[in-house]
């Protein structure tokens, strides 16, 4: 048999691959690094939370009708509303004070009052009429009771009171105007188209006499006349000295020139007095337009 040859030395494994190959040492975390990572984790932590929370909150929103919501929009309107009703409180404080300030005080008031419309009424008969102090607060000067106090001057048919701010009082005046005269033993009476009996004085030019048993305002026959009358074209009203209305069913026209014209009553005034300025063309002295249908010359 053979012995076995020992291994030398350079055959012999080295002691280290014998031993256990040690783990490799873990990372070394130091304070820092740690007091970092558990603040990332808190608030990782803290928006999870969060999330969830709100999550919640929407769920029950959604399933109660949004009442959180309505609240606020409810609050919001509640403020726009106490807003306005303040204002409102001091625009209307602030009005009121103003208005006082011009009731009560001259700075607007009448310092002048201007009259139009005057013909045979003077400036003074109004003013006087009006009764309005100089330095009168516009807003005290009832426009009402002084146009009615002007009206009352008998060649006054109607007025209108303004006020013209800052100082100024306007009348606006209206005469009445002659229709017809009557005479009477203090002279020539002037009437209106309304009958009224308004001034005293010379006959106008081409205004009839009116012939009536009670002239006046309410007697029908006077109204008959009146009505002839202001149916009448310009140039054949200028051509009538005296109207008659004996009633209102007897109306007769007596012309300048001393032709007649028979009216009758008031019916179909107005075709009546188209017919007459045809008429009057024709020669003739008897005129009969009672019946418009029709009308005669004689």
């Amino acid at each position: 048999m053979s012995e076995e040859t020992p291994p030398g030395p350079s055959e012999q494994a080295p002691p280290e691959a014998n031993a256990e190959t040690p783990a490799p040492p873990e990372d070394f975390e130091g304070p820092r690094r740690r007091a970092r990572r558990e603040r990332e984790e808190r608030r990782a932590a803290q928006a999870r939370a969060t999330a969830i929370e709100h999550a919640r909150r929407e769920a029950k929103r959604r399933s109660l009708g949004s009442p959180q919501q309505q609240t606020a929009t409810l609050g919001r309107g509640a403020v726009r509303g106490l807003k306005l009703l303040m204002w409102t409180a001091v625009i209307a404080v602030a009005v009121t004070a103003l208005g006082l300030l011009l009731y009560f005080t001259p700075i607007m008031s009448a310092r002048n009052i201007v009259v139009t419309g005057l013909g045979a009424v003077t400036q003074d008969e109004v003013t006087a009429a009006a009764a309005v102090a100089p330095g009168t607060p516009l807003l005290q000067v009832d426009t009402d009771a002084v146009a009615e106090r002007v009206a009352d001057i008998r060649r006054v048919a109607s007025a209108r009171v303004q006020r013209e701010y800052p100082s100024t009082l306007r009348i606006t005046v209206v005469e009445r105007v002659p229709v017809v005269v009557r005479d009477y033993p203090d002279g020539v009476h002037l009437f209106d188209k309304d009958g009224v009996d308004f001034a005293t004085g010379p006959p106008p030019p081409g205004v009839p006499y009116l012939d009536t048993e009670h002239p006046g305002p309410d007697d029908p026959a006077t109204k008959a006349a009146l009505e002839v009358m202001t149916s009448l074209r310009p140039e054949v009203a200028s051509q009538v000295g005296r109207v008659s209305a004996q009633s209102v069913a007897a109306i007769t026209l007596t012309l300048i020139d001393g032709r007649t014209v028979v009216w009758g009553t008031t019916d179909r005034t107005e075709e009546k007095a188209l017919k007459l300025g045809a008429l009057l063309t024709q020669p003739g002295k008897t005129y009969d337009v009672s019946s418009p249908d029709l009308p005669t010359v004689k």
